[in-house]
């Protein structure tokens, strides 16, 4: 079923609507999730919050062309919820490597000024993405996104993991550079 008649569903509160976009989603979901966690339970019970939370903003939200992108947000917010939950006490380690990489070219989202200006970050960062190359920004996605590790996307693209850090690292750079002719100043 397409994303339209799926959100239509939602729309008319039709509880069919959260099986098929587990039927469609489903695993994507929970790998999203399961990247964050590294706990296949906890995946799936962010899976199931997910679109509990998906029922609730469909409406007044309209996903109809963006449904996997609307719930892989969800997910993934609600996976990062959990792990900072889970480990208040305890660094989660991919979580905390994946901050440090990006601090040294995002400003601080603490300040109350970072806060106000969120939605402006972010249409600054998807336009440093769309200058990118496609090979480029899916490396960029499938890191800070997806969390896939070096590893992971090196194998998926063929490259080599030196590759893979370098690409990452030089993106880094770029961006912190796009950021602050922006005004940020990180």
């Amino acid at each position: 079923m397409d994303d339209n008649k799926i959100v239509e569903l939602y729309l008319s509160r039709n509880e069919e609507a959260i099986r098929q976009t587990a039927t469609k989603y489903g695993s994507r979901l929970r790998r999203i999730a399961y990247r964050v966690l590294n706990s296949i339970e906890t995946a799936e019970e962010c899976e199931n919050d997910t679109y509990h939370e998906a029922w609730n903003l469909i409406p007044p939200h309209e996903p109809r062309t963006y449904l996997f992108a609307f719930v892989g947000r969800i997910v993934r917010n609600i996976a990062l919820n959990v792990c900072k939950k889970n480990n208040a006490q305890k660094r989660y380690a991919v979580y905390c490597e994946l901050t440090q990489e990006m601090q040294e070219c995002l400003p601080a989202k603490n300040d109350p000024e970072g806060a106000v200006n969120a939605d402006f970050l972010r249409g600054m960062i998807d336009e440093f993405l769309e200058s990118c190359p496609e090979e480029q920004q899916n490396v960029f996605v499938r890191r800070y996104w997806y969390f896939d590790s070096v590893p992971q996307i090196a194998a998926a693209y063929g490259f080599t993991q030196s590759k893979v850090k370098t690409m990452l690292f030089r993106m880094r750079a770029a961006l912190k550079e796009h950021l602050e002719k922006g005004g940020y100043e990180i």
